[in-house]
């Protein structure tokens, strides 16, 4: 099947997965699953993902009635749950809600951003999972991208670029983030959740989704639209720190998922956007956009080379044991890693990188086999074949729009999470 017939195969079976209720449009975790009891409203497996694949999608054809009825659904049924909104997340909170809104060129940015201001507390903002009283001290806030402060500062800078005043909500998530700041003897380092809230020693996860690089990247950008260097150099002075926590050879840079690293943790490097190279690599995307010349001595635009190098010398799209590269969608697996390398190629020209996201484009093509989606494994599972997946990070809707995008290279989205890094 090729690209193009895919992605329409695909999108058209997670249309098959909408279902409706009184608040709007859904969509289960997985095929056929019930309605979720939570996460039902988000980007990451939620219905608010879908705006992005009709994002991606009216740049290839004009929407279909089906399809303006469903974006029109997406954007009231968030809407509507803004004022209650408690979570402030990258995936499932009211960070979520900027993205799609703006996705989708639809009203109510500015409320999700005045939401965000009501539930900041003295020290950021508060998130349930952090309601464990034998790991947090009460109170506990988040400082990564996905979860945490470093979130809510990237959705009020995409609020600003999309019109929508934001300048209060960035400049109160930019006050935390300094404070939380540690220095070390090459620069400056953040953790997950602040020292002084965690009753056990941290686990450090220094790439883009929970860690160091998302933290670092958001605040060089900040820097670079409010125009204050002294936040470019702090998110500068996190890269130096960071490249000193990886290996840097001859087969490029990696960083491990975990510091301190067990066997429990899995593998020690993964190669994905979430905790590996394609993700990280926005970092870098980020400080040149910044006007950083190097980090360490060297260019940010080699830095960023060499983790993509790190990917193509990894071995992926192979599973190279039980575990390895189960995954096909965007914040784990090939569909992610493929967009990386196709925005790459996109910025800078490089035939290996289309190459190389031409053969994970391949790769998703023969996984999906006949059907118009993507079973991921779970190798410690009796059956390790898990149902196929609906939304945006780990299922159907998130491939669909990479293979759209790949049969249509000459457009591309700007999304929250990536505008800083496209051509």
């Amino acid at each position: 099947m090729e690209y193009g017939d895919l992605a329409e195969a695909s999108w058209a079976w997670v249309l098959g997965q909408v279902q409706w209720d009184d608040d709007g449009p859904w969509i289960p975790e997985s095929a056929g699953g019930e309605k979720p009891a939570e996460y039902l409203d988000g980007s990451h497996s939620g219905i608010g993902g879908l705006a992005y694949a009709l994002a991606e999608i009216e740049l290839t054809r004009p929407w279909t009635a089906p399809e303006r009825e469903l974006a029109a659904g997406i954007a009231e049924r968030i809407r509507t749950a803004i004022p209650t909104e408690t979570s402030i997340t990258f995936f499932d909170g009211l960070v979520s809600s900027i993205g799609v809104l703006t996705a989708l060129h639809e009203p109510g940015t500015d409320a999700a951003v005045a939401r965000a201001l009501e539930l900041a507390t003295p020290d950021g903002w508060h998130e349930s999972f952090l309601d464990d009283e034998d790991t947090y001290r009460p109170g506990a806030v988040c400082n990564d991208l996905t979860l945490g402060t470093g979130g809510v500062l990237l959705a009020a800078l995409w609020a600003q670029q999309n019109g929508v005043p934001a300048l209060p909500l960035a400049e109160l998530a930019i006050e935390h983030l300094l404070a939380e700041q540690e220095k070390t003897e090459a620069g400056l380092n953040w953790l997950f959740i602040p020292r002084r809230f965690l009753l056990k020693p941290p686990l450090e996860m220094p790439n883009l989704s929970h860690g160091l690089a998302g933290i670092a990247a958001v605040l060089a950008l900040a820097g670079a639209e409010l125009g204050r260097p002294e936040l470019v150099e702090a998110g500068q002075l996190g890269a130096e720190h960071l490249v000193t926590l990886g290996i840097n050879g001859d087969r490029g840079f990696r960083l491990p998922r975990v510091i301190p690293w067990a066997e429990r943790h899995g593998d020690e490097y993964t190669y994905n956007w979430c905790h590996g190279g394609p993700g990280t690599a926005l970092l870098f995307d980020a400080l040149e956009y910044a006007g950083v010349d190097a980090v360490a001595g060297v260019s940010s635009a080699t830095w960023r080379r060499r983790l993509l190098d790190a990917v193509q010398h990894s071995g992926i799209p192979n599973r190279l044991h039980p575990g390895f590269w189960d995954n096909d969608g965007r914040c784990c697996g090939t569909a992610g890693v493929a967009d990386a390398f196709l925005t790459s190629y996109q910025r800078t020209g490089n035939p290996t990188d289309l190459e190389f996201a031409t053969h994970l484009a391949d790769t998703l093509v023969t996984n999906a086999g006949s059907s118009p989606y993507w079973r991921f494994l779970e190798h410690k599972n009796d059956d390790p074949l898990l149902p196929p997946g609906v939304g945006w990070m780990q299922g159907a809707a998130g491939i669909a729009t990479f293979l759209f995008r790949f049969n249509n290279p000459g457009a591309t989205v700007a999304r929250m999470d990536n505008w800083w890094a496209l051509p």
